[in-house]
């Protein structure tokens, strides 16, 4: 259980706004999106889900790295990651701009959202959010990050600023209701086998087949 403070905030300023967003828009790709693969893959796949999300971390743990080897490196597959936060939402926006955090490359990026996946559950269990800020900056130390550079990214506003947009959009095109949410070129998998290998390697032959 956290006890969040407003002195405590300083992690994800401002994201705590984002728990009302209920309108929303958004397919086409924005420089909002974090994108690997081939741009002009046959198969656009895009994933809603948050860094606090404990269904988004076991689908990246169970699934990802399949999907990346066998569809995204092969040109088969353009992924587009799309941050949706979800409770505590300033745990989850800090998290996201952490992996933003100085300019970082799509796999710098996909890198770190990855050890907060690893990470996540040992991120709650330190049960406030100076615990929090602390496995923070224990993770951007090992990606190479100051510690000035971390809290400088994590209080950024501008992240809630993106984030709104994204969730925004999203809600509006997509009517998202949880995380992680799968989108195929355009549609939304309601399937709820899409979220193991089996289930998504199957959509996706079929989509390519298609």
């Amino acid at each position: 259980m956290f006890a969040i403070g407003r002195r405590e905030l300083l992690v994800g300023a401002g994201a705590l706004a984002l728990t009302a967003c209920n309108n929303a828009g958004g397919g086409a790709i924005s420089p909002d999106d974090m994108i690997l693969g081939a741009d002009n893959a046959p198969v656009t796949l895009i994933e809603y889900a948050s860094s606090t999300c404990p269904h988004c971390a076991e689908f990246h743990e169970a699934v990802f790295e399949q999907l990346k080897t066998n569809y995204i490196d092969t040109g088969k597959v353009r992924y587009v990651f799309r941050e949706y936060p979800t409770a505590p939402p300033a745990v989850a926006v800090a998290g996201f701009q952490l992996a933003r955090c100085g300019g970082a490359t799509s796999e710098q990026y996909f890198t770190r959202l990855g050890e907060l996946f690893r990470q996540q559950r040992a991120i709650f269990a330190t049960g406030s959010m100076e615990g929090v800020r602390q496995k923070f900056l224990e993770i951007g130390a090992a990606a190479g990050l100051s510690q000035e550079q971390v809290l400088e990214c994590i209080s950024d506003e501008a992240g809630a600023e993106r984030i709104q947009r994204i969730v925004d959009a999203g809600n509006r095109e997509f009517n998202i209701s949880g995380t992680p949410t799968i989108i195929i070129n355009g549609r939304k998998v309601e399937d709820p086998s899409v979220v193991t290998w089996e289930g998504l390697s199957r959509l996706l032959e079929a989509e390519l087949a298609g």
